[in-house]
């Protein structure tokens, strides 16, 4: 059978004080033992596998991070990673919309 590549859907935020990026990968159907997550401070890659299909991405962060202390986990198919920013994001204004 021939490999499918697709791109995962992925989730980014800061948390409330704005101090540490949280990031969300949906991967069903993965091992954890089939994931390769590789961060930079302004990027990320992650590749996973299950059987004929290839999660597969790169991803540009807004900010920052020091990913030497990312911390991740994986639980039922979903990729949790935190990350502190090098510096604390400033909290933006709130738009109103109209």
């Amino acid at each position: 059978m021939e490999k499918t590549s697709i791109s995962p859907a992925v989730c980014a935020m800061p948390d409330e004080e704005h101090n540490n990026l949280h990031i969300e990968i949906e991967l069903p159907g993965v091992n954890k033992e089939d994931i390769v997550l590789s961060m930079h401070e302004d990027s990320f890659m992650i590749r996973a596998k299950r059987n004929n299909i290839e999660y597969v991405g790169s991803f540009a962060l807004c900010c920052p991070v020091d990913y030497e202390e990312a911390i991740s986990h994986f639980h039922n198919g979903l990729l949790s990673i935190d990350v502190p920013y090098q510096k604390p994001q400033i909290r933006g204004k709130r738009i109103r919309i109209e």
